[in-house]
């Protein structure tokens, strides 16, 4: 079933929105009230729970990821309005409807229509909308710009300076954002053009990625992927079946500060550049050797499958079998405490940069339940041998609160 057909089937039963301005509340179609699949789709994911979709949801194909700086001028007014629009909004897409009930083609053909329309005759292809907050929203330069200073979560800050940073302000922090994931790059795309145009006068995109080819896994279902580097990336992420990990790791937690960000999760977002034409001229048990996997399978060095635990007091003769620097030794959970946390980053691939050589690599997205999490791990990783063919070009830091309740929205514990 397309998205149209979805839109005429449940019209009668949506709750019109006033786009740029104040949504009405998240009351859910009756057709789609339990976030169930539409006919002819099961990548419906639902928008409304405990918990914000695209975290522990199953990693989509693609991903469109925007984030935005409130306009000057801006009031506190505007930041619960928006997150109230991109909330309607978003519940509406993710199950296949258009922004509004005119949508697209159904309004008054004298005025531009509420939805742009590209992807009207697409299935949903598990479409989810992630909204963050980052600490511009909170203070700016100094100042409390929307009066929720005293409600800004002590872990969000800036990350420290790591090893390998070469960061650009132009790829770098943001007052909001939004973390778009759908198996249709089209799908993906639409979503965030909508969602900005919903923002025109309150918002605007201060830097955005599309990304492809998921590196990582979030549920058992899911096979390993490959970074462009060509290894499986991800074997250890905690997945959406382990819900004591997730607890332990990803959620905040109700006893946690602030209060009002229990069931959220904290977003790093960091864009590493990799040095492609470098990097394929490195000798093949070299590369194995900087991962401390086989190529082939993504097994440990010290021996088994991709799964296998490694042993990393393996030696020949002197030397470990695993390099004492192997980027799987170093941020292996036994060699940081048992730190955790879960990964959704895509790779990406932005045509050439003026040398001629491509410009490609990781955008890498984790959430996890407390920044030193994060923290701790990228620490770990400053003497990594993969050090020397990546680059941290951009780096940014949000808090994903709870998912949206019906009649409420994404934030709306922020402002209660």
């Amino acid at each position: 079933m397309t998205r149209r057909q979805v839109l005429g089937a449940a019209a009668a039963g949506a709750v019109g929105a006033v786009l740029g301005g104040i949504a009405g509340p998240l009351i859910v179609p009756p057709l789609l009230g339990t976030g169930s699949a539409p006919e002819g789709s099961s990548n419906v994911y639902p928008f409304l729970g405990p918990h914000q979709a695209g975290i522990a949801t199953p990693v989509q194909d693609h991903l469109h990821f925007a984030a935005f700086d409130m306009a000057d001028g801006a009031t506190r007014a505007d930041v619960e309005t928006l997150l109230r629009d991109w909330s309607y909004a978003a519940f509406r897409m993710t199950q296949g409807l258009a922004v509004s009930a005119t949508g697209a083609v159904d309004g008054d053909p004298q005025v531009p229509p509420d939805d742009t329309g590209e992807a009207l005759d697409l299935p949903v292809s598990g479409l989810t909308v992630t909204i963050g907050l980052g600490a511009g929203l909170f203070e700016k330069g100094g100042v409390d710009r929307f009066g929720l200073g005293d409600r800004r979560p002590p872990a969000l800050e800036r990350l420290p300076p790591f090893v390998g940073d070469a960061l650009k302000t132009d790829w770098s922090h943001g007052d909001l954002c939004l973390q778009v994931c759908a198996d249709d790059p089209q799908v993906a795309v639409h979503a965030v053009r909508n969602l900005a145009r919903i923002a025109f006068g309150r918002a605007a995109i201060r830097w955005s990625q599309m990304g492809f080819g998921r590196t990582s896994k979030t549920t058992t279902a899911q096979q390993t992927p490959r970074n462009l580097m060509g290894f499986k990336d991800g074997t250890n992420n905690i997945l959406a079946e382990d819900r004591a990990a997730l607890d332990e790791f990803v959620w905040v937690a109700d006893r946690d500060q602030p209060a009002w960000l229990a069931g959220g999760s904290y977003l790093v977002v960091r864009k590493i550049e990799m040095l492609i034409e470098a990097w394929d001229r490195v000798r093949l048990a070299e590369q194995e050797t900087i991962f401390g996997r086989t190529k082939r399978a993504g097994a440990p060095l010290s021996g088994g499958g991709e799964f296998t635990v490694p042993d990393f007091g393996a030696h020949a003769g002197d030397a470990p079998v695993i390099d004492g620097a192997a980027h799987v030794r170093l941020a292996h959970p036994s060699n940081n405490g048992g730190t955790r946390i879960l990964r959704r980053g895509y790779n990406y691939v932005d045509g050439n940069n003026p040398y001629g050589r491509l410009d490609a690599g990781l955008l890498f997205i984790s959430y996890q339940r407390s920044i030193e999490q994060f923290v701790a791990l990228q620490k770990a990783l400053s003497s990594d041998l993969l050090n020397e063919y990546i680059r941290h070009v951009g780096s940014a830091v949000f808090v994903v609160p709870r998912g949206a309740s019906a009649g409420g929205f994404v934030g709306e514990t922020l402002f209660g």
